[in-house]
């Protein structure tokens, strides 16, 4: 069985649009090979050179304060980007953590992450699941995922969980067990299946009584205008 190798992550950030001046301020990765967690994991806060807004503060809860003696992004990005290798990346609503991700390494100049290598599981949730509420929380609540501990976002655990719906989204937990390697590829029914051929068996023989006919003909009797009498 080939080795597949992949990253989930998640980030944390001070707003919704890096194009207008926000900055990621926490990563979490986590390395699954073969859909089964390795226990190596990648995670790391940034000092983002900005105020934190309230309304961002009030989601992940990382400060000012905090933030202050954190490392800036370009200072941990050649162990970040060691981590992540060339492996697919994993992630919630991708497009919004590959833009932070890559607006970061153009601020520090390194080449950007392919957007071939991701892979969006509310894309796949939404395939598996449409009209259903695609949100983290909600996917967890759908598969059983414990999530009790979750009090606030937190790209490490959030990666945590995320790490759990996406074995679920691509076939379950008997992935982990080695039973279906191959789970990234559609399944593609075809014509040429095998068709089962049919046998056809000599009906039994079955005949009513002399007592059981009688008694139908005294129930069709009590009968009051019956439609086929019409």
């Amino acid at each position: 069985m080939a080795t597949m190798r992949e990253i989930i992550f998640d980030t944390e950030t001070t707003g919704l649009d890096p194009r207008t001046g926000d900055r990621m301020v926490e990563i979490g990765c986590i390395e699954m090979v073969n859909r089964v967690l390795t226990g190596h994991t990648f995670h790391a806060y940034f000092n983002p050179d900005r105020t934190m807004p309230a309304e961002a503060e009030a989601v992940h809860g990382l400060s000012d304060a905090f933030l202050a003696d954190k490392p800036r992004f370009h200072e941990r990005a050649g162990d970040l980007l060691e981590f992540l290798a060339d492996s697919p990346l994993v992630a919630h609503n991708a497009g919004f953590d590959f833009g932070f991700l890559n607006a970061e390494l153009d601020i520090c100049g390194l080449e950007r992450v392919s957007e071939a290598r991701k892979i969006d599981t509310v894309s796949l949730a939404r395939v598996r699941h449409p009209g259903a509420k695609l949100s983290l929380d909600a996917l967890c609540t759908r598969y059983g995922i414990d999530r009790s501990h979750r009090t606030r976002h937190g790209a490490l655990l959030d990666a945590e969980l995320l790490a759990q719906v996406y074995v679920e989204l691509t076939g379950g937990r008997q992935i982990g067990l080695g039973l279906a390697a191959e789970v990234r590829e559609e399944i593609v029914v075809t014509a040429s299946m095998a068709v089962r051929e049919r046998v056809f068996r000599t009906p039994r023989s079955h005949a009513e009584s002399e007592e059981e006919r009688a008694r139908h003909a005294a129930f069709l009797d009590k009968m009051e205008k019956p439609l086929w009498s019409r």
